[in-house]
C-alpha cells in the first residue's frame, strides 16, 4: 500500500468519524434538551409536590387580564393538572423591593391556599433583603397554607404595620414588598378563578 492510498484512507476514516459524531449528536441532542428542559422545570416548580402534577405548567402558560395590581405586576400564569384536573395554578409576580425589581412564583391551590412562594429574581442587599432568595426560605414558608378566607385583608401586613406577620429581619422594605405581592396574587385568583383553573361557569 503506497502513501497516497493511505492518506486516502486515513481521509476516509476520519470523515466516517465525524460523520458518526455529528449523527449521534444531533439524534440525542432533543432527548437531552427535553431532559434538560424536566430539570429546569422541577427546579422551579420544586415548592409543588411532584405527585400533585403530572403534565408540564411551563410550556402551557395561561393568558391572563388586568395583571396590573394593586401593589404587583403579574408576568405569566400557569396551570398545573393531575390526570386532566386542575391542581394549582402558578402566578409570576413583578414588584420592587428595596434595591430593584423583586419577581416572586406563587403557587396557589384550585381552593385558593397558598403552596408555596419561591424567589426567581432579586437585587435587594446582601445578608439582608438578599435572604429572601435562599432556597428552601424559612421566612417564604410561612405564607403556605394560608388563603384570603382565613387571613383578613387587614392581617396581609407586617406587624409593625398592624399586620400579622413578621418580618425578614433588617428587611422592613422587602418583607413589604412580598407580602403586598402575595396578597395581589391571592386577590386576583380569587377574582379570576374559573378562567385560571378551567372551570365553565355553568359548573
Amino acid at each position: 500500500m503506497n502513501r497516497a492510498t493511505s492518506g486516502v484512507i486515513l481521509v476516509l476514516i476520519a470523515g466516517l468519524g465525524m460523520a458518526a459524531t455529528y449523527f449521534a449528536q444531533h439524534v440525542s441532542a432533543p432527548g437531552i434538551a427535553a431532559q434538560q428542559r424536566l430539570i429546569d422545570s422541577r427546579n422551579l416548580l420544586d415548592m409543588l409536590s411532584p405527585d400533585s402534577y403530572d403534565n408540564q405548567p411551563l410550556e402551557l402558560p395561561l393568558t391572563l387580564t388586568d395583571h396590573t395590581l394593586a401593589n404587583s405586576t403579574l408576568l405569566a400564569g400557569y396551570r398545573a393538572t393531575k390526570a386532566g384536573q386542575p391542581s394549582a395554578v402558578l402566578l409570576r409576580s413583578q414588584t420592587t423591593g428595596y434595591a430593584g425589581t423583586l419577581e416572586l412564583l406563587i403557587a396557589i391551590d384550585v381552593n385558593g391556599m397558598l403552596l408555596g412562594v419561591k424567589t426567581l429574581k432579586q437585587s435587594e442587599t446582601s445578608g439582608l433583603g438578599a435572604r429572601i432568595a435562599e432556597w428552601p426560605n424559612g421566612w417564604l414558608q410561612v405564607f403556605s397554607g394560608l388563603s384570603l378566607a382565613d387571613t383578613g385583608n387587614n392581617g396581609w401586613a407586617l406587624k409593625k404595620d398592624q399586620g400579622q406577620f413578621d418580618q425578614i429581619t433588617g428587611a422592613t422594605i422587602t418583607s413589604r414588598a412580598a407580602i403586598n405581592a402575595i396578597h395581589d396574587a391571592l386577590r386576583y385568583f380569587d377574582e379570576h378563578r374559573q378562567a385560571l383553573i378551567g372551570v365553565n361557569s355553568h359548573e
